[in-house]
Parts: C-alpha cells; sequence; structure tokens
C-alpha cells in the first residue's frame, strides 16, 4: 500500500504569509515521535489552523514523515512539489530516493528553489519566504533516521547526543527535552515527553495552538505509523495540562529553601 497524504481536514487561506508553529521530532532507540501543532499567524487578528505534518511511503518499504514551519506559501509549494513528483513517477522523488539523507537533500532543494523563485526574490527583504523542515522517516533495513532541513538547504542528523530536533517557537519546548530525552528513552514516554513540551509551548506562548498532532513511527515496522489529532477541549491534553503543572508546583515546593538571612548589602 502505498500514501501520500495527511489525515484531516484543515482551515487556511492562501494569503496568509507565514505560519508561527512548534514542531519536535524525537529519534530513540525504538523509533521516533513527531509532534506539531497546527495554529497559522496573518497578523494578531487572524489564526486559523494549518496542518503541518505530512506523511509519505509504502508499506513494507519505507515511511517518511515531514514536519513544516515558516512561511506558508513555501512549505506549501514544498510539499505540492513532493506529491507531484511522487504521483508523475519523476526520477528523482521520494519514494525512489535509497537512503534518507538523500530525501533530506531533496527537501532542501526544493525549499532553497522555491525560496529563490524571481517573484519571492523581487519581494526583496520586505517578505520572509523562509521555511525549515524535519524530516524523518526508515527505508528498507536500514536504521530510522531524523534530519533538520534549513532555510538554506543544507541539513544535519540527530544524534545520540542530541537526539531530537525542533522548529518554530523552540525555547519553551526545550528544558524538559534536554533533561529527559536520551536514545534509551522508551517510544511512548518520548512521545510523552514531546506532548509536555508541546504543552509548555502553548502555555507561554499564544502564536501556537492546537489541534496537536502526534506520529509514531516504531523503529522496522515500515508503515503510517500511529497517529493521534488532540483538539483544543481534547480530556487528555486538559488532564495533561493539569497534572504537569501541579506537579511542577510540588517539585517546587520540595525545593531547598533560600536563605537570605546572610544576605550582605552592596
Amino acid at each position: 500500500m502505498e500514501w501520500s497524504r495527511t489525515r484531516r481536514k484543515t482551515q487556511s487561506n492562501d494569503a496568509e504569509s507565514c505560519h508561527v508553529t512548534y514542531c519536535v521530532g524525537i529519534h530513540v532507540n525504538e523509533g521516533i515521535a513527531f509532534l506539531s501543532d497546527s495554529r497559522t499567524n496573518a497578523g494578531v487578528d487572524r489564526l486559523s489552523t494549518h496542518s503541518k505534518m505530512f506523511c509519505f511511503g509504502k508499506t513494507g518499504e519505507r515511511t517518511v514523515a515531514i514536519l513544516t514551519a515558516g512561511n506558508l506559501a513555501t512549505t506549501q509549494a514544498v510539499i505540492k512539489t513532493i506529491g507531484r513528483d511522487i504521483d508523475e513517477a519523476a526520477e528523482n522523488n521520494l519514494l525512489k530516493l535509497k537512503s534518507m539523507d538523500l530525501v533530506a537533500a531533496y527537501v532542501g532543494n526544493l525549499n532553497y528553489d522555491q525560496q529563490n523563485k524571481p517573484v519571492n526574490q523581487a519581494a526583496g527583504s520586505e517578505l520572509d519566504v523562509s521555511a525549515t523542515f524535519i524530516v524523518g522517516g526508515q527505508i528498507g533495513s536500514s536504521k530510522p533516521e531524523l534530519y533538520l532541513v534549513y532555510a538554506e538547504g543544507n541539513y544535519i542528523a540527530a544524534t545520540e547526543r542530541t537526539p531530537y530536533h525542533q522548529i518554530g517557537e523552540v525555547k519553551y519546548g526545550k528544558p524538559i527535552l534536554d533533561r529527559i530525552i536520551s536514545t534509551t528513552l522508551p517510544l511512548d514516554q518520548a512521545a510523552l515527553c514531546g506532548m509536555v513540551s508541546m504543552d509548555s509551548t502553548m502555555r507561554s506562548n499564544a502564536t501556537v495552538g492546537p489541534p496537536v498532532e502526534l506520529l509514531v513511527h516504531r523503529q522496522d515496522t515500515l508503515t503510517e505509523g500511529a497517529r493521534k489529532v488532540f483538539e483544543r477541549d481534547d480530556p487528555y491534553l486538559l488532564n495533561l495540562r493539569r497534572a504537569w503543572e501541579a506537579e511542577l508546583m510540588r517539585g517546587f515546593s520540595s525545593l531547598p529553601p533560600l536563605d537570605l538571612s546572610t544576605h550582605r548589602s552592596a
């Protein structure tokens, strides 16, 4: 079975120039967890939703997930080109490339070419058409791999020392990843850590918001993977936030007290 699709309808407006987002891919020994928010932004008074998670593959042969951030027109054009190359059986398409690093290079080239089209260059510095991507998955018997694709078209792989990649509004969700994530962490716990990272970002930045999409690819399954969508009022999403905030308060209350009695004035 071959697939090239997203699973849910989204609300979008092609006039929107960019989307403020948060996406993270976490690579552990058991596989890869992908998470993305769905909020798009065309100004403080125009917020809508658009999926930033895309899946391509062929059951038993390969599975590839792509997360997007940056200029919405650029990311849409890149994803559409990937789908068109597959549909037209182009010589260089995502279902024919022999390794994940070649997939990352392919996405990087499409990204670079789209940003440097004459119509975009004519806009000069007035319009930011840059975009970044997280690309991950598995091809055949090779191990799963995870890549961050930069706006310039180059890319880097996740490693044992740095087993995750983030794009978009990364700073709020980074601390828990740095403290918890290691390659030996079970895949379900890596996905849970990603959910907390996403919640922390949504809590601190109003331009990142649900629906939250989660995709879990377990090594050697070579299928589309387990995918869940959490709407704003999803009971699990609400319970996760409450539980995390309660644990943070409990942990804060148990910290060693700060003794200010020996403080010396300047």
